[in-house]
């Protein structure tokens, strides 16, 4: 069981907190992860919390190393606003890509430094190397920590929760050619931004895009189904295996869905009613 506030270390350089904020969204909470010994990288500094940013600075002197840089995965409100109270405390650079708001950003964010896909960070003498994986949102990054194969993935895989995907700035076909991208590393575990160790990459990654795959095969058959219909006929239609309770979450991913079938000229949508392209 995961305990907010308590420093655990995973593998060789590789530790972790977890915030005290539980939710539907956020599972047991937002995981920050302390990466080196001495020379630190917090990756995803998690919610401005003072109790999580006590915790963090508590594990960088229990660790009695110094810290380098701040990295984050995206810029939802549960992953990065903790940066800007580190960087204040420790003066240390903040790495991480910007969006355009979209009603769901941390609009405190203010990297130092932008990240690139394949660029690498000398992590106390291991290599970070960031992977550009849109979809969850268009500014996300994994993270492959290359001496224990573990990536760092953000919210773009999540331990035991299949990951909402929130349009314009989410995109479901990206997200899927995301998922195919992880597969070309050599990885020995996913590190979840929420849930324990994964330690299965592989199976993990296949059965999300299979998920994916049959979830837009029952979005087609609701199509067929209804003929005609806006978000709130279709999802209970598609979504009839999902406690009614998370259907409001579950029409983002649907919108998400349709989306990318409309383009693929396969759906279209006129004045919200979707239906299938003939």
């Amino acid at each position: 069981m995961l305990e907010a506030g308590v420093l655990e270390t995973l593998l060789p350089g590789v530790h972790r907190l977890v915030a005290p904020n539980p939710s539907v969204l956020t599972g047991p909470g937002t995981n920050t992860y302390l990466l080196g010994d001495k020379r630190i990288t917090v990756l995803d500094p998690g919610p401005d919390m003072p109790e999580h940013i006590a915790a963090i600075e508590a594990g960088i002197a229990q660790l009695g190393g110094e810290l380098e840089r701040i990295v984050t995965t995206h810029t939802h409100p549960d992953h990065s606003p903790g940066a800007a109270a580190l960087q204040a405390h420790f003066s240390v650079p903040v790495i991480g890509a910007e969006i355009a708001d979209d009603g769901h950003q941390d609009l405190s964010f203010a990297p130092t430094s932008s990240v690139s896909h394949d660029e690498c960070f000398d992590v106390d003498g291991s290599v970070l190397r960031a992977i550009y994986t849109p979809g969850h949102v268009g500014n996300h990054f994994c993270f492959l920590h290359e001496a224990t194969g573990t990536v760092f993935t953000g919210d773009h895989i999540m331990q035991g929760s299949t990951v909402v995907i929130i349009p314009p700035a989410g995109d479901m076909a990206d997200y899927i050619a995301s998922l195919r991208l992880l597969l070309d590393y050599p990885l020995q575990y996913l590190a979840p931004g929420h849930g324990t160790l994964i330690a299965t990459p592989t199976a993990e990654i296949e059965h999300l895009i299979a998920h994916r795959q049959s979830r837009e095969n029952k979005i087609w058959a609701a199509l067929q189904q209804v003929k005609k219909g806006d978000l709130d006929d279709l999802v209970i239609v598609a979504y009839q295996d999902v406690d009614a309770s998370i259907h409001p979450i579950a029409k983002l991913s649907l919108w998400a869905h349709l989306l990318k079938l409309e383009k693929e000229s396969r759906a279209r949508q006129t004045d919200g009613q979707w239906e299938l392209v003939a």
